[in-house]
């Protein structure tokens, strides 16, 4: 079923942007000229999550835990204002002098489509995307729209807006065509728009046994093509990104989107080069790790896009030393093997973004204990650290080991799985309500306040990060 249109916007844009098109290895624009798409995830907006913006557990959960602290108005003072805040003119102008010339677009399901109406696209929805797409083309930027969270789950974190520790999407057939109607919709609204440079329609899918990917994808993949069939789509590997055997033929006009996260980039008291884990890591097992998971693109002939990669940052100087090393490792990579690339991400609290919020700021001072708490419970998988709490989790670990040797859960093993529930669940749950209530007793106009600390003006720039992307790029970032 086809989701009822509610509109259809016309936009305009300063500037002319190419239409882009897979051709062989390469991406092309209209006037057969060779592009990398060379960018930055813009996580944490229109699909939001923990680390970025401080709260613990899911995007969801917090919405709900702040609402009941905040009230109706105040709530929707500050998503307003967020909405507002987080990408906007600045931020793209910004990326434009970095050398960027792609953002890619998280975009949660719910921002388009109604529970009480799933069927329905919402035009507000469609209105925000109108936005971002505008916004970047105006200084240039073209835009991958990403769903990043879909109905039920497309893998077990919380990034898809999973509150469970398992990803549903893959057993319902109707949210599988929920989804393919939603983008049936999302490729009739911008067929005619050369500045998105295509659409990446499911983020970090994980079909525990790869029955359904494929089928899907295949069935989707009609769908929009019979919308829209002039835009480039970017599919990502199963199991988050990293394997391909699943997908079956190679469709036209595709990108097949790997995901290269470097362990000594994620994982505390690592180093670079160096042992992480057990594991030596140094510039060539690197280099292999990115051939290992872009050889489906080899063997097929297709272009390689890394739709996320990128470290977590510290604070520890000598740690992050070595980040930052990796980092540039990785970046030689690419360019040596003609690869285009999407930096993860671009805004957050000072994890990974090219521009931070503050740390002296209204809202971070407000939530400062449940960031605090957070880092001791590590109920964030992204940048946790969990040795304050190897007390609750050995035992656990060991005792699940003890009896239930074979136990191998998809897609990472039985370690992260407790750590899944334990972290994220049962200890991210509660502090979630905690998170609510350091809202509590905000007017509108303070709760809009807080919510402009996310704006560019506002926030700080990780000047170190900024100059090594844009010396790769060839540019250099201004004021």
């Amino acid at each position: 079923m086809p989701f009822a249109a509610l509109g259809r916007y016309t936009l305009t844009f300063v500037c002319g942007m190419p239409w882009l098109r897979v051709d062989g290895d390469r991406i092309l624009t209209q006037a057969d000229e060779p592009i990398l798409l060379r960018g930055v995830g813009v996580g944490g907006w229109l699909n939001m999550e923990n680390f970025i913006t401080g709260y613990p557990s899911t995007e969801s959960l917090q919405r709900e835990a702040m609402k009941q602290a905040m009230g109706e108005e105040a709530y929707e003072a500050f998503f307003r204002q967020f909405t507002e805040s987080f990408f906007g003119d600045a931020d793209a102008r910004y990326l434009a002098a970095l050398g960027v010339n792609c953002v890619r677009l998280p975009v949660n399901y719910r921002l388009l489509a109604d529970q009480a109406e799933p069927m329905r696209v919402r035009q507000s929805g469609l209105a925000l995307l109108d936005r971002a797409v505008a916004t970047s083309a105006a200084h240039g930027l073209y835009t991958i729209l990403d769903l990043h969270a879909l109905p039920g789950a497309q893998n077990a974190h919380w990034h898809s807006d999973n509150p469970t520790h398992r990803a549903g999407f893959w057993e319902q057939r109707i949210l599988q065509d929920q989804v393919i109607a939603l983008w049936d919709a999302i490729a009739q609204h911008f067929s005619d728009n050369p500045a998105v440079a295509g659409y990446n329609p499911v983020n970090e899918p994980a079909d525990p046994d790869g029955s359904v990917i494929g089928p899907f994808y295949g069935r989707l993949a009609s769908v929009i093509r019979g919308a829209d069939p002039r835009h480039i789509l970017f599919l990502d590997g199963n199991r988050y990104g990293t394997d391909f055997s699943a997908l079956g033929d190679v469709l036209p006009n595709t990108v097949y989107a790997a995901h290269d996260y470097a362990l000594p980039g994620l994982a505390a008291g690592s180093t670079y080069p160096g042992t992480t884990r057990g594991e030596w890591f140094d510039r060539d097992v690197v280099e292999q790790t990115f051939l290992s998971r872009t050889e489906f693109m080899r063997q097929t002939g297709t272009p390689v896009w890394i739709g996320e990669f990128g470290p977590v940052y510290t604070g520890d100087p000598e740690q992050d030393d070595m980040r930052y090393a990796l980092l540039r490792d990785q970046l030689e990579i690419y360019r040596e093997h003609g690869a285009s690339w999407s930096l993860w991400t671009y805004k957050d609290l000072g994890l990974q973004g090219l521009v931070t919020v503050a740390p002296d700021s209204p809202y971070v001072h407000r939530i400062a204990g449940v960031l605090a708490k957070k880092h001791r419970l590590a109920t964030d998988s992204w940048g946790g650290d969990d040795r304050q709490i190897r007390h609750l989790l050995g035992p656990v670990e060991q005792f699940v080991a003890d009896e239930f040797p074979d136990f191998n859960p998809y897609p990472w093993g039985a370690q992260r799985w407790i750590a899944r529930i334990m972290r994220e669940i049962v200890l991210g749950e509660p502090l979630v309500e905690e998170f609510g209530r350091c809202f509590a007793g905000l007017s509108p106009a303070e709760a809009a306040g807080l919510a402009e600390c996310f704006g560019f003006a506002a926030c700080d720039r990780n000047d170190r990060l900024a100059a090594l992307v844009s010396d790769f790029l060839g540019a250099r970032a201004g004021d």
